[in-house]
């Protein structure tokens, strides 16, 4: 889980310092297409391109789009708003889940679930602050990247009941590869060469973080996991402070404080499946 918590904070720095060259689109492009050769030999250790095939083609373009277009908010917010802002309200994605699984899936709405989302809608309100000013446009990009990724969730439990990790994984670079190409062409530069680092960063980062992840899980509880990972949120904002000279007022860490206990809340007394965090 330490190693999760690293990539993700890893791909943070990364993806700050190629969308700084690049566009988000190109970057994207790159990720998905060096994630694929990433994942090529656990394919064929998995039983090839012919185990790849899945009778569920349209289900997998759909939970793609959505997640595509969640990726790209979130590179592209990371353009406009603090890293500890944007890390902070992207862990409002449980609680979109958590509704979204109610409609969709017929998960039952807690009490504890509930107080969850209040607790949440309320620090990213904290955060946001509507009416005081003008909305800094990072925050809805942000909000809306989370949206996208709690919708990803939901379909990816989904798919879970009849496809595998490895292919739900497949299928995602290979349809992000194709989504991403047309836009990342429109404006593709050649990277220079000391971008390379970041690139191959991000797109290893993108594929361990989400593994590390998984094979936490199968060593121990969610309850135990998923504390850990809200380790994103002070750690993002000091990796904010020390590289970005970036600062965090008070209204940031309340809300963020008020997340976190809704996140906390939501915790299940069970095991995730690690197919649905390897595959989110």
């Amino acid at each position: 889980m330490a190693l999760s918590v690293a990539s993700f904070l890893a791909m943070s720095v990364a993806g700050r310092a190629t969308t700084a060259e690049l566009n988000v689109f190109q970057v994207l492009e790159l990720r998905s297409v060096i994630g694929l050769l990433i994942l090529l030999p656990l394919v064929m250790i998995s039983g090839g391109f012919a185990a790849m095939r899945t009778e569920r083609p349209i289900a997998h373009i759909a939970r793609n789009v959505i997640h595509y277009t969640g990726q790209a908010a979130w590179l592209y917010a990371l353009t406009l708003i603090p890293l500890g802002v944007l890390i902070s309200i992207e862990f409002t994605t449980p609680i979109w889940t958590a509704i979204l699984a109610v409609g969709f899936l017929g998960e039952r709405l807690s009490r504890p679930r509930l107080a969850a989302i209040v607790l949440g809608l309320i620090g990213v309100v904290i955060i946001v602050r509507p009416g005081i000013g003008a909305v800094n446009p990072g925050y809805v990009v942000v909000l809306g990247a989370a949206v996208c990724f709690g919708t990803s969730v939901v379909m990816v439990k989904s798919l879970t009941r009849t496809d595998s990790v490895v292919r739900i994984i497949f299928w995602m670079l290979v349809i992000q590869s194709i989504l991403g190409l047309v836009p990342a062409l429109y404006e593709w530069r050649n990277p220079p060469l000391e971008l390379w680092p970041w690139i191959l960063l991000i797109a290893f980062t993108g594929m361990s973080s989400h593994f590390c992840m998984a094979r936490a899980l199968g060593y121990a509880d969610a309850t135990v996991i998923s504390p850990m990972d809200f380790l994103r949120v002070p750690l993002s904002a000091l990796i904010g402070w020390l590289l970005y000279h970036e600062q965090i007022d008070v209204f940031t860490a309340g809300g963020a404080l008020l997340i976190l206990m809704g996140n906390l809340l939501n915790l299940q007394r069970k095991a995730t499946k690690p197919a649905e965090i390897a595959a989110s």
